[in-house]
């Protein structure tokens, strides 16, 4: 006797469940600029790669003979996939289905796929649309009471964040657990236009009297809450990209960079660049005129592999740049000074970028190369009340901790206490510094009158004594002075940058897989 009845049953649960909401909630989500679930997953994954699990999950509808009459698949899939022929687990809302609310679904399928991730330590990338949380007010009069909320499953996030690169695209209006999911994440992006993310929606805050009534329509209001143009700015989210498409781009390109789970070291990619390309132009780069600006990213460009500098974060925490990229093929985490952002200063939304951006590179165990151009923390009353000096000495502490390699290379300036927070001054420093260098305990332009009051008055010219004593301290200043004492490593022309950071990156890479 064959089961070739069952396996007919299960094609046509499996083919219900291909339809998601129905073709005209189908409709209407494409209608909105949005993909559907399934072909989200296509998208982002390997080509014909993705295995299903739990697929004809869901509530099901019989006849009074107990036929099945129809099924409404469960609004979350998941399952198997290959990014760049890795394994990994990929997962997605479907929106079709009561907005993605998790009072539609199984909870069961959500806590599987986030224990799935640690367990079997794959990747997990989260592609969230709707709520994925307790459903609608009318559920409430459907169960007959209130509860004291909880998360099914919430321990198993928490471990993938310590477990497994964690990947989350919102891609869609996600509120409440839907935007936990996005936020308990290592890399996060938002489609402009077509994400929000807010911890209840506009209707919900318009009940509470904060109105957003003011708004042309529902879709203005969403954006005005909680618009990618909010959170790529706030910290919130890593970053903000025009299409779907390139999501799924930089998520793939994100995972190229990271090992596949905590204790597995990333891998080296096939070399395309000259490991002793000088570039002339690094020679010119940094202006005589200490108050002039220039592109610290077109520095990243001729120091790394061409083509592998990854950004993220760009619209928040703007005085320090931070990327991935590669050095003869080796991965790095990049942190970089820049200059036409408050000078480089540090405010305490950089500095507690630096310290995110530090703790990751570490779990990981991803080498951190460190481009140096910083006045010091952030000065005056907004920064006080900011608390910068906290988050500056949190992102400073999170240097001294991290214990993969890391270099530095000083273009310029290096002050204060936030220019000890730039390595960790009690370790090995692989350190280099251009005659451009210029440091100290605090800028000298700021002192003179104070420090020399006493001279300036005493003298006849105290515009011309000032002059003599700004001459005398310019040579005292020399960052020759500083490497005479060894208080520098070595002062390089500026054009073996590259080649020095290759040589660190082998030697880090080759410490790194000595701890396996």
């Amino acid at each position: 006797m064959s089961w070739e009845k069952e396996l007919e049953e299960l094609r046509a649960r499996e083919t219900l469940a291909e339809q998601m909401g129905g073709a005209d909630k189908v409709a209407r989500q494409h209608s909105r600029g949005k993909m559907d679930a399934r072909a989200r997953l296509a998208a982002l994954v390997d080509d014909g790669s993705f295995r299903e699990i739990g697929k004809i999950a869901g509530k099901g509808s019989y006849d009074e003979e107990g036929n099945l009459t129809g099924v409404l698949p469960a609004p979350f899939l998941f399952g198997k996939a290959l990014i760049n022929g890795r394994p990994v687990v990929a997962t997605a809302d479907d929106f079709t289905i009561r907005g993605g609310a998790a009072d539609a679904g199984i909870s069961r399928k959500m806590v599987q796929a986030e224990k799935m991730a640690h367990e079997l330590k794959l990747p997990l990338i989260r592609m969230i649309d709707g709520t994925g949380g307790g459903g609608s007010v009318k559920t409430l009069e459907q169960i007959g009471a209130t509860y004291i909320p909880a998360v099914p499953g919430w321990s198993d996030v928490v471990q993938n964040l310590d477990t497994v690169p964690v990947v989350a695209l919102a891609l869609g209006p996600t509120a409440g657990l839907g935007a936990a999911r996005t936020v308990a994440s290592h890399y996060s992006v938002m489609v402009k236009g077509l994400s929000q993310i807010f911890a209840a929606g506009p209707a919900v805050v318009d009940g509470l009297g904060e109105s957003y009534k003011g708004s042309v329509d529902h879709q203005q209001a969403k954006e005005d809450l909680g618009g990618s143009g909010i959170h790529t700015r706030n910290g919130v989210i890593d970053d903000e990209v025009a299409s779907e498409a390139e999501a799924f781009a930089r998520a793939r390109h994100f995972l190229s960079f990271m090992p596949e789970h905590v204790g597995q070291l990333a891998r080296r990619a096939k070399r395309t660049d000259r490991a002793d390309r000088r570039e002339e132009e690094l020679l010119s780069l940094v202006p005589r005129e200490d108050k002039q600006v220039y592109s610290m990213r077109r520095c990243l460009e001729m120091v790394f592999d061409r083509g592998t500098v990854f950004e993220i974060g760009r619209m928040w925490g703007r005085a320090c740049i931070t990327a991935l990229a590669r050095l003869d093929g080796w991965p790095v985490m990049v942190l970089a000074s820049d200059p036409s952002y408050l000078g480089g200063s540090w405010d305490a939304k950089t500095s507690e970028k630096v310290e995110r951006f530090v703790k990751l590179a570490d779990q990981f165990r991803l080498p951190i190369v460190h481009l140096v151009d910083n006045p010091g923390f952030m000065i005056g009353r907004e920064a006080e009340t900011a608390g910068t000096i906290r988050y500056g000495v949190q992102a400073m502490n999170a240097v001294y901790k991290a214990s993969v390699p890391l270099a530095s290379v000083v273009l310029r300036r290096a002050y204060g206490i936030a220019g000890s927070a730039m390595s960790n001054a009690e370790t090995y420093q692989y350190r280099f510094c251009w005659p451009s260098g210029d440091w100290g305990s605090l800028p000298i332009a700021g002192g003179l009158e104070v420090a020399y009051k006493s001279d300036l008055e005493a003298a006849e010219d105290p515009a011309a004594e000032l002059e003599a004593i700004r001459a005398r301290l310019d040579k005292v200043t020399s960052p020759f002075r500083s490497a005479e004492r060894f208080n520098v490593e070595d002062i390089i022309d500026p054009r073996d940058t590259r080649p020095l950071l290759c040589e660190f990156a082998g030697l880090a890479w080759r410490r790194l897989e000595s701890e396996r």
